[in-house]
């Protein structure tokens, strides 16, 4: 059989990967260090490697071949022949087979097993242990004209903890990108105001090495081992179910936004797994000590770091997104981003692939959000990315957290209430360059943070070692669940307030799946590891009041435009108005002074335009606060729109309550 296939010179192709051409399958793959590049084949069913053919030739560091007459559905492999110098970041092993960094198909998921790890002299195989790629087609890339639309709502949500326990959703779809699609999803998404669902990883990924051995796995897809093909547990009909989800998006008003991890992959430290780049040539794709080629940099706490700064990894990446987009999505978040603009001298927002981006008449146009930090040195830079990015507010979750847990300063809330202008507007960046967000996948759901004062992961078997020390969060009384009245009340009372102080914020507001349900994960704020029905979100007990909540704040953001301003406040009269267009007020209506903000726990933000007034009123007591409105202008009264806790007023403001009231034609008596 291995004689049957030949494989001949061909010029270098267009595309890295493999390509189908007229003539058969072209393969370009890159390997500077390496010696020579074996294109593996496999038989229709994946599981005999039936020939080993060497890549005949090299442009460079691209080696390059043709199988003539192969046709798409051919199953390949990859082996590098070169040094095993750990010293030198050389880990060459021809026998790890490799996966093609460019498949954009694979046959099967990733799998932990550890002799994806031994070293050449353990002499063994890993052919049965790694999954095929799949040699398929390319749609042509079209260049969407202009700029996606700016988000109005992001909610974030993990394909499959979404749908597992979805009632209505058919069996057989469960845990795909197709459930995605059933209609009770899509009118979940349309009844809350969605304008864009941000999915939790999708590419391949493979299980951390520490979790089989305790009967654990990802849960979240944050460990990728290529950058192109969809995880087949999550799309087994491969990039057509992402295309089909997209569609039926677009089609209800919806973008699509892919969390995409850009900074390492699943092969781990110099202890993980050769499956993929590290075997095509460790020392380029990862980044290494200057003063020592063999020590990996960790700048992402998963043992190493993409050398993103380097010419054929910034192809790869770039490549990637062009790709995504090319299936329909409208942008990216990018987890742990400061990677994006490091070098071996630290981070730059003129850094190679943040300007590879913003040239890309496509890329520049999709919707770019930023995780801005990593653990490296100096891997905090809110507020640093270039423009167009957007990047999520962690300030923004911590100051409201501590506002409302009674150990933060009204005078921070009022900042990132007001769009965070101390973050951004020294970049010429508005508002809507922050992404507000108070629980996302990672931390605390909204209902524990409310409910736990500390994190109780035992369940991730790593004695409680693992997530974030300080949440602050609070359990108002008792830790965990509690059926005592007056303890629920409480923590529905704050859930209302946290959410209501989100969606009147200017920016950009973020939402994690289920904490519109009362979803809980029983004090683990940690949960990656958690795959499991006790971890699915439970749509059977979810809160259908606090649905109806948010989708209630989610349409006052449509109604009153004046909450979710594109521009930063002056505090001066906008253009044909009386009123500055914005006024921070004391519970009895006059303006704040600077003096007035420390220890302030009852004030009110009077927004106002040419035509219209909304006002946010703010008590964090645990008692009704009176609270006096200025002067409506003549003709006009305050009404009362909204309030996040029982129905107060204008003359008081219930317990640890927000409540919006807009300025309304006085009725004529």
């Amino acid at each position: 059989m291995a004689d049957a296939w030949r494989i001949a010179p061909c010029a270098l192709p267009a595309r890295m990967g493999a390509s189908i051409t007229r003539d058969g399958v072209a393969f370009a793959v890159f390997s500077r260090n390496g010696d020579s590049v074996q294109l593996c084949l496999f038989d229709d069913d994946g599981e005999r490697e039936i020939a080993r053919l060497p890549l005949p030739c090299r442009s460079g560091d691209i080696h390059h071949g043709l199988l003539p007459n192969a046709k798409p559905g051919l199953r390949y492999g990859l082996r590098v022949e070169g040094p095993w110098q750990p010293e030198r970041g050389h880990r060459f092993d021809a026998t790890k087979l490799l996966v093609d960094p460019y498949a954009t198909l694979i046959d099967r998921p990733f799998r932990w097993v550890s002799a994806l790890a031994a070293p050449p002299s353990a002499g063994m195989d890993t052919a049965a242990l790694v999954p095929r790629c799949i040699a398929v087609g390319s749609e042509p890339v079209q260049v969407r004209p202009g700029r996606e639309q700016t988000p109005a709502f992001v909610y974030e949500l993990g394909v499959k903890s979404f749908t597992m326990r979805h009632p209505d959703i058919p069996q057989p779809l469960r845990g795909t990108l197709a459930a995605l699609t059933a209609e009770p999803v899509l009118a979940h998404l349309q009844r809350l105001g969605v304008s864009h669902v941000e999915l939790m990883p999708v590419a391949a990924w493979m299980d951390e090495r520490h979790l089989p051995p305790l009967g654990l796995s990802n849960a979240w897809g944050y460990n990728p081992v290529n950058f192109f093909a969809l995880d087949p547990r999550l799309a087994p009909g491969g990039e057509a179910d992402l295309r089909a989800l997209c569609a039926a998006y677009a089609q209800a008003g919806i973008g699509v936004i892919l969390d995409i991890v850009l900074n390492h992959t699943a092969e781990s430290d110099e202890h993980g797994a050769t499956i993929c780049l590290r075997g095509l040539d460790n020392a380029v794709y990862y980044r290494h000590a200057t003063d020592d080629p063999g020590k990996l940099i960790n700048d992402t706490g998963c043992g190493h770091t993409l050398a993103l700064d380097r010419a054929p990894v910034l192809r790869m990446a770039t490549d990637a997104l062009r790709h995504w987009r090319a299936c329909g999505v409208a942008g990216f978040r990018f987890d742990l981003g400061t990677v994006m603009g490091r070098s071996d001298t630290g981070f730059s927002a003129e850094a190679p692939l943040f300007a590879a981006l913003l040239q890309d008449p496509d890329l520049a146009n999709a919707l770019l959000i930023a995780e801005p930090w990593d653990i490296g040195p100096g891997g905090y830079r809110l507020g640093e990315f270039p423009s167009p990015f957007t990047e999520w507010n962690g300030r923004y979750r911590d100051d409201i957290r501590r506002f409302w847990r009674g150990d933060g300063a009204a005078g921070a809330l009022a900042t990132r209430l007001s769009g965070s202008a101390d973050l951004f507007a020294g970049r010429h960046r508005g508002p809507n360059a922050s992404i507000n967000f108070i629980a996302a996948h990672d931390g605390f759901t909204l209902a524990d943070l409310v409910a736990y004062a500390a994190k109780h992961n035992e369940a991730n078997g790593e004695d409680n070692r693992d997530g974030d020390n300080d949440s602050h969060s609070w359990n108002n009384g008792l830790e965990g669940a509690s059926e005592d009245a007056a303890v629920k009340a409480a923590r529905e009372r704050d859930i209302r307030a946290l959410l209501a102080t989100l969606f009147l914020s200017r920016s950009i507001p973020m939402l994690t799946a289920g904490d519109e349900l009362g979803r809980t994960q029983f004090g683990n704020n940690n949960a990656y590891a958690q795959d499991n029905d006790g971890f699915w979100l439970d749509w059977a007990g979810a809160d259908l009041e606090l649905i109806a909540f948010v989708a209630r704040l989610a349409t006052l953001r449509g109604e009153y435009p004046l909450i979710r301003g594109e521009s930063f406040l002056t505090g001066q009269p906008s253009e044909g108005s009386e009123r500055p267009d914005a006024t921070w007020l004391s519970a009895d209506g006059a303006p704040l002074a600077d003096a007035d903000w420390h220890g302030l726990d009852v004030f009110g933000l009077l927004l106002a335009g040419p035509h219209d007034a909304v006002l946010i009123a703010f008590n964090r007591r645990d008692q009704p606060a009176v609270f006096a409105p200025p002067d409506a202008l003549a003709g006009r009264a305050w009404r009362q729109v909204f309030c996040s806790s029982s129905a107060g007023g204008a003359a008081q403001l219930p317990p640890r309550s927000v409540s919006l009231f807009a300025e309304a034609s006085r009725p004529t008596p």
